[in-house]
């Protein structure tokens, strides 16, 4: 194997159609100038046709032809080796894409073949007579009660096809004869009505489009990792990350087969979403999570905590919720019974019927699904079958029959289903894991509103922030106990970009004049829902162009916040859903943005952000020093190494324009100001990376020592220093917090007491040493990159 020592990762989102392969190839030397160690791709695997993701494989044993295949793979690895970098892989275990049957060669000869297929057993499919499809795959693509009638036969290619309008499903074999109705009643699946909630095979979370296979056996295994195992022997690619394993039956025994065919050294990161105070299970043989864990902990130390009360009350006086922890877990627990019910109700269903397997002579299936529910809607991680949370369940079980002695029989059943181990506890924690999702990031983060930078993959809205003290402690844990974890700002799963977030943030130090500004908003345009206003002006303010203008002087803005917008509030599901639009109610809000953006409150909005950008640009540059340093090896996002507006996605995979950055890292010599043009937010990259480098052992596996300062403005300053395994620090990285309040009184006599030695400033220039104020270390800039 020849292995490149991986300091920090550049990911990249891949699109047939517009960014392939070769024109990753084709950036490798400015992001080899630029300091990153390794590459980071999204899926590469053949996807649906047009996929601008990836991870909706329908062919895992082929690199997309789309992207290059196979052959621009080997010759990026090629082009990295020559600049002593190296290549890291996402990959897709969970699901594969079924939108299209005849691009995915496993699904079409299960629907044509049935139980009988060779496939049958890779998805996680209920055939029982019970299924509510009569023991047949249901596929949720009919519309309305006649569009049966639209069934034809095609008989135009090489084999006669099912056609629905442009769909295309495989006749068994000499069943083509008779009216279509007839042909279809034959086959081994049956074309249902989307709204029906029939889905009798798993899929990932809620989505239709994309089935489940079933990595628990070896055969499946082996199939759909054929090319990582390629790969490795061909030493094409020095890491994995794996998408989702929270959704597979049993994610520790998959991470232990992919260990063992990725061999002990590559690195291994998995996207495991951490509960509120859930450790990260230290026996999986891994290098840790993809980061949310750390982006919470970086983004929260700027957040400042005297702003809770004043915005907690802004929601309650407008919408009279309370907006407070206790209100955000209770709203919880309804949008999971909700999810569970509704949007999972399939998959609820075919959990509570493998409980009665596992429990003969089980009662009522009312009251277990009842039960079932409710424990699930209880539950504040992903999956409890981790080795740390031993005694959850326990926990959350007893709790349920405390708060509803009346489930007390239906949860014995549940409970002598858990203990058993079979099916059924195999199937709630999948469930569990997509109840989550489906009710906290898809739907309560975009109904919260009291300060939705919080509100993140991973996050926990409920804490308003983290202490100095917090973040050094868990800085320390992962510089101890997971010094090769990924840690992020930004991925393509993030709900807002990480200078938007940042933006979002100095809120919390402007709580009552942002009060103020959402008071004057509503009295001059009132939104159609205060709850969704208030969501969105926060959203608008964080994206707002700075340079003292309005929206229209950014190409695009304005579609792309009324495309935000209306993916919110269909996620939210409070006026308006994906399945259900209120085109009434949208076309207010529509409206309602104009009026805010061509109005005064635009006008008002413009200023309010030109007073407070500089304080989002020196928490963004704060966060993302501290990020590059930090214990841990750090991502960048595509793009993020300027100024970056992105929302959620499919906006924050919008096209970057490498030539632009390559022309400001070319032209850095000197210190550039923090203003709009991003460049000083490169510079600060740059440098960090660059040191990362040159002083690798300082970094990954380092020590990690937390700065305090002294003065009447301590608690404006956060820091650390890294250094050699057991030696003093020999770099030390500093940023400004809370600069609202510090531009009102400026350092005072704030200082820092440096360990013996000179240190220079790689990012101004500057020498100091011994007792240094605080002013002078930050005279050019928010933050400071020090080396003895």
């Amino acid at each position: 194997m020849t292995s490149v020592p991986i300091s920090a990762t550049y990911r990249l989102q891949l699109r047939g159609d517009a960014f392939t392969l070769d024109d990753a190839r084709a950036i490798a030397d400015y992001l080899q100038r630029l300091g990153v160690s390794h590459l980071y791709l999204s899926p590469i695997l053949t996807a649906a046709e047009g996929s601008q993701h990836g991870y909706d494989v329908t062919d895992p044993t082929s690199v997309s032809a789309a992207l290059g295949g196979s052959a621009a793979l080997r010759a990026l690895r090629a082009e990295l080796h020559t600049r002593d970098m190296g290549l890291i892989v996402d990959i897709v275990p969970n699901h594969v894409g079924v939108a299209d049957a005849a691009q995915n060669a496993w699904w079409w000869d299960v629907l044509k073949n049935g139980k009988d297929s060779v496939y049958a057993d890779f998805f996680d499919i209920d055939w029982s007579a019970e299924n509510g499809a009569g023991g047949r795959i249901a596929i949720g693509v009919l519309d309305g009660e006649n569009d049966a009638a639209a069934l034809a036969i095609d008989r135009s290619g090489a084999e006669p096809m099912l056609a629905f309008h442009d769909m295309r499903f495989p006749l068994a074999p000499g069943t083509a004869d008779g009216n279509p109705l007839a042909v279809h009643d034959r086959q081994a699946y049956r074309l249902v009505n989307w709204r029906a909630g029939l889905a009798t095979y798993r899929r990932f979370f809620a989505v239709s489009t994309l089935a489940a296979v079933r990595q628990e056996d070896p055969r499946v295994f082996d199939a759909t990792h054929s090319q990582v195992a390629e790969w490795v022997a061909d030493d094409i690619v020095d890491g994995i990350r794996v998408d989702h394993p929270d959704g597979l039956s049993d994610p520790a025994a998959y991470l232990a087969r992919l260990r063992a065919l990725l061999g002990p050294n590559r690195w291994l990161v998995i996207e495991k979403i951490l509960g509120a105070e859930e450790p990260l299970d230290a026996t999986l043989p891994i290098d840790g999570t993809t980061g949310y864990d750390a982006l919470a902990e970086l983004g929260g130390v700027f957040v400042d905590p005297s702003g809770e009360t004043t915005l907690t009350r802004l929601v309650h006086d407008r919408t009279g919720v309370a907006a407070d922890a206790e209100w955000l877990d209770d709203t919880e627990s309804v949008l999971k019974r909700t999810v569970a019910q509704t949007d999972l109700a399939p998959e609820v269903r075919r959990l509570v019927a493998a409980i009665a397997l596992d429990v003969p002579n089980s009662g009522g299936a009312v009251a277990l699904a009842v039960a079932t529910v409710e424990v699930l809607a209880s539950m504040r991680v992903y999956r409890a079958d981790y080795e740390p949370l031993a005694g959850t369940l326990t926990r959350v079980v007893g709790a349920v029959e405390r708060r509803k002695p009346e489930l007390a029989e239906p949860l014995s059943v549940l409970t002598r289903a858990l203990i058993a181990d079979g099916e059924a506890a195999t199937r709630f924690s999948q469930v569990c894991g997509a109840v989550t999702a489906k009710a906290v990031e898809d739907c309560l983060f975009y109904r919260a509103n009291r300060l939705v930078s919080l509100q993140e993959v991973g996050g926990d809205p409920a804490r308003f922030g983290h202490s100095p003290n917090e973040f050094h402690l868990a800085n320390a844990e992962r510089a101890n106990r997971w010094p090769m974890a990924m840690t992020t700002l930004s991925t393509h799963d993030t709900k807002r970009g990480e200078d938007v977030r940042a933006r979002i943030g100095v809120l919390s130090q402007a709580a009552q004049e942002w009060s103020d500004f959402v008071a004057e908003s509503e009295k001059a345009a009132p939104s159609p829902d205060p709850a969704t206003g208030m969501f969105l002006l926060q959203n608008m303010f964080g994206v707002w162009p700075a340079g003292g203008a309005g929206v229209d002087t950014v190409p695009q803005l304005r579609e792309r916040i009324h495309a935000y917008a209306e993916k919110a509030i269909r996620e939210a599901g409070a006026q308006t859903t994906w399945n259900e639009v209120d085109t009434e109610f949208e076309a207010a809000l529509h409206n309602w943005l104009d009026t805010i953006i061509d109005g005064p409150v635009g006008v008002s909005m413009t200023a309010l952000v030109a007073r407070l950008a500089q304080h989002g640009w020196s928490d963004s540059l704060g966060q993302k020093l501290l990020h590059l340093c930090g214990p841990g090896i750090p991502d960048i996002y595509q793009g993020t190494e300027v100024w970056e507006d992105s929302l959620v996605d499919p906006d924050n995979r919008r096209l970057v324009d490498f030539d632009s950055r390559r022309g400001l890292l070319a032209a850095a010599k000197e210190p550039p100001p923090v203003d709009g043009s991003g460049a000083a937010k490169l510079w600060v990259v740059a440098h960090a990376l660059w040191l990362r480098r040159q002083r690798a052992e300082s970094f990954v596996g380092g020590s990690y020592t937390p700065v305090f300062a002294d003065g009447e403005r301590a608690g404006h300053l956060v820091g650390f220093g890294r250094g050699r395994p057991d030696q003093a620090p020999d770099v030390i990285a500093l940023a400004t917090r809370h600069s609202v309040r510090l531009s009102e009184t400026g350092w005072d006599d704030t200082a820092l007491t440096l360990p013996d030695g000179e240190w220079s400033d790689q990012l101004s220039g500057s020498t100091h040493s011994g007792r240094t104020d605080a002013a002078s270390l930050f005279s050019r800039l928010p933050v400071a990159l020090l080396v003895r």
